[in-house]
């Protein structure tokens, strides 16, 4: 069991995803509120998730090295402050163009957030659980697309799109607090890593010749561009298929993240033992569930094939991140780095995709999109064996990762899920 502290620490840190998830994805929702608001086709509205890709995949390496040495807590305080500026901004935007930059902004930020956040939840458990802390903290994932998305979709329809990212700015607020108030003191890096900059610098890009890695951040790209080619889209697909907007979309979009939450918690309770698995089992209902909405396929099997397809993306991430901080157990900020690199790769590639199939008038290709690129995921984890295991040897005997309280007791037992 993870001691009190300790698991409000987790609670505080999937809050702070929850947030970050919900602004990052609350364009899918409200893509027709902002298109009319500002006075642009949906398409360019699309765009918004690509550029801040494109930004936050740019920046994410240097930036993570560049603050290896800033206390964990600090960092990750200060990222969520420059989210709160960013939503301010933006839910005060005249134009597109203002919209945009202010999205840009919390796009820096983005990549040492997320490189850095899972690394901070497994230093918080004993070795060997790192999988399950991280699918703890992810599940502010899932609650963002079952929760976040669905309501703050919901509200911009009542109250308009800006009363939507204004609220986001007030919950990022109280994280900034929370985490300031209930995180553990972490120092920045161990005593024997490197300290001077660009030392940390080339270990970010040496992360990246390591072969797991590289076969993880592959996977990633594969399957995010094609995942994003037609979420980024749902909103136009599913009122194709099934006649579904306004609070239908957000009903959808409310069961959505429910299986997505579900299936989180399924996977968290297999991950540190048979990751590969359960890989190849999401990324088979992936592509079977995209594969039912390439046709127009009335309103069932729209329904059933959306609940599928967000029971199994949402909790693809937990096994690629816990995947990425077991096969590089020294370098798990830069390599954190790079995989959130090559997740926001496919978060702007697919969203450019799409838009350009959107454009083009070619909406009902996205879902056979996501469904082959599924597919040639599933073709890497069944060739990587060695990174992708059947099983994974159960750790020895727990340590404590951290130190407790001044006049705390050790208890080996008060630090076991």
């Amino acid at each position: 069991m993870v001691k009190l502290h300790h698991r409000g620490a987790l609670v505080v840190l999937g809050a702070s995803c929850f947030v970050y998830v919900t602004a990052e994805t609350i364009p899918v929702g409200l893509l027709p509120q902002i298109a009319s608001g500002l006075a642009v086709h949906e398409a360019d509205v699309g765009l918004l998730l690509t550029s801040y890709a494109v930004v936050a995949a740019v920046t994410t390496v240097p930036l993570t090295a560049l603050t290896m040495r800033i206390p964990r807590r600090l960092l990750l305080a200060t990222t969520l402050a420059i989210f709160v500026l960013s939503q301010v901004a933006a839910a005060s935007a005249d134009t597109f163009l203002i919209l945009a930059l202010s999205r840009l902004i919390c796009a820096v930020a983005h990549g040492v957030f997320w490189s850095t956040i899972a690394p901070v939840a497994a230093r918080l458990v004993p070795d060997g659980q790192a999988g399950r802390a991280t699918a703890a903290v992810f599940l502010g994932n899932s609650l963002a697309i079952v929760a976040g998305v669905p309501l703050g979709t919901a509200l911009g329809q009542w109250l308009g799109w800006r009363v939507a990212l204004g609220a986001l700015a007030v919950a990022g607020a109280g994280c900034v607090v929370a985490l300031l108030t209930v995180l553990p003191r972490l120092p920045a890096l161990p005593r024997d890593a490197a300290t001077r900059t660009g030392a940390q610098l080339r270990a970010a890009v040496r992360i990246i010749r390591s072969g797991p890695v590289a076969v993880v951040c592959l996977l990633t790209a594969v399957v995010v561009v094609g995942h994003f080619a037609a979420y980024t889209y749902i909103a136009p697909l599913v009122r194709r298929d099934g006649g579904l907007e306004g609070p239908g979309l957000s009903v959808l979009l409310l069961g959505y993240g429910a299986a997505g939450l579900l299936g989180t918690w399924v996977v968290s309770r297999l991950v540190d033992r048979r990751p590969r698995a359960v890989l190849l089992g999401l990324i088979a209902v992936i592509a079977g569930s995209l594969a039912l909405l390439v046709p127009v396929s009335g309103v069932a099997v729209t329904v059933l094939a959306t609940l599928a397809w967000g029971g199994a993306f949402t909790a693809l991430p937990v096994v690629l991140q816990a995947t990425i901080l077991r096969v590089a157990p020294r370098a798990r900020d830069a390599a954190s780095a790079v995989y959130v690199v090559a997740f926001q790769i496919g978060i702007g590639g697919g969203a450019l995709v799409g838009e350009r199939l959107v454009s083009a008038g070619l909406l009902g290709r996205l879902p056979a999109l996501t469904a082959l690129s599924a597919i040639a995921a599933g073709v890497v984890v069944v060739l990587a064996r060695r990174t992708f295991p059947a099983r994974v040897p159960v750790a020895g005997p727990a340590t404590e990762p951290l130190r407790p309280p001044p006049g705390t007791r050790r208890s080996p037992r008060a630090y076991r899920w």
